[in-house]
């Protein structure tokens, strides 16, 4: 079976990598760069946002993916092959153990903010980006919590009986498909980038004996799709709060997610 001391390495260099250089570019002129674009993305409020860079059709992958952990519940070979892995990393990797993937399933979306940072625009304001990730988190948040209390499946290490799907991997592979929507038409390597760093975040949970391996491909599914459903749906809702009256005069309406003192909360202003 795969040994993951390599992997480790290679993961953890990759990002330290990144992170060095990233910093490295930051002076008080970007900061003062990006703030200035901030404010000037609160005041203008466009009216459109970028779409989904490719069609409805491929929201068919990640579908496939939730279908393959459902059912896992109803059809005995997929649920035996979640027996095999785990039976699989267990003798091979018995005390292995890391904690890494919590903070892998947020890198992808740091790496975002952080190109930003440095001056590498994505495809959309920081704003629209923002509202986007939000949403996005917010479709993964109510689904894969829903999810979790309706199956009741029992980890592998019996830790809990909120197994499926895997938490982790669904916010890994949310942020990896977030990256790749913001940056693929820079490079696709981005979202090679951010993929492989959910791949491993998937990996981990398996490894860890939190997750089945279904549990981690509709994890993965779950991520990807709520993130596209995100970039489909916007536009609409943009265009919604971003309108113009009987006289032709544009009324502004911004939504806005806020984090204060610990609690986290939306803003909402609107012009007349």
């Amino acid at each position: 079976m795969l040994k993951f001391n390599a992997l480790k390495s290679f993961v953890l260099i990759l990002l330290c990598f990144i992170t060095f250089e990233a910093g490295a570019q930051v002076t008080d002129t970007t900061k003062k760069k990006i703030v200035d674009t901030v404010k000037k993305d609160i005041l203008t409020a466009p009216d459109t946002v970028k779409k989904l860079h490719s069609n409805p059709l491929s929201l068919v992958p990640p579908g496939a993916m939730i279908t393959y952990g459902a059912l896992s519940f109803a059809v005995h070979p997929i649920r035996r092959f979640d027996y095999y892995i785990h039976s699989g990393i267990a003798k091979s990797d018995s005390t292995f153990s890391t904690k890494a993937e919590s903070y892998f399933q947020f890198a992808p979306v740091i790496l975002v903010y952080g190109l930003n940072l440095v001056g590498i625009p994505g495809k959309n304001r920081f704003i629209d980006r923002t509202v986007l990730l939000g949403l996005s988190g917010s479709f993964l948040a109510i689904s894969a919590g829903v999810t979790k209390h309706l199956t009741h499946r029992l980890r592998p290490n019996h830790g809990d009986y909120l197994s499926f799907p895997s938490g982790h991997t669904a916010t890994a592979f949310m942020g990896a498909e977030f990256m790749a929507q913001e940056y693929d038409a820079k490079s696709p390597w981005y979202g090679v980038v951010a993929y492989s760093i959910a791949t491993t975040t998937g990996v981990f949970r398996l490894y860890n004996r939190d997750h089945w391996f279904s549990d981690v491909v509709a994890g993965a599914g779950l991520g990807i799709l709520s993130t596209k459903l995100s970039y489909l749906t916007y536009p609409y809702i943009r265009n919604w709060l971003t309108h113009k009256d009987k006289n032709g005069n544009k009324k502004t309406m911004l939504l806005m997610p806020t984090y204060q003192y610990g609690v986290p909360g939306i803003s909402f202003a609107k012009t007349f």
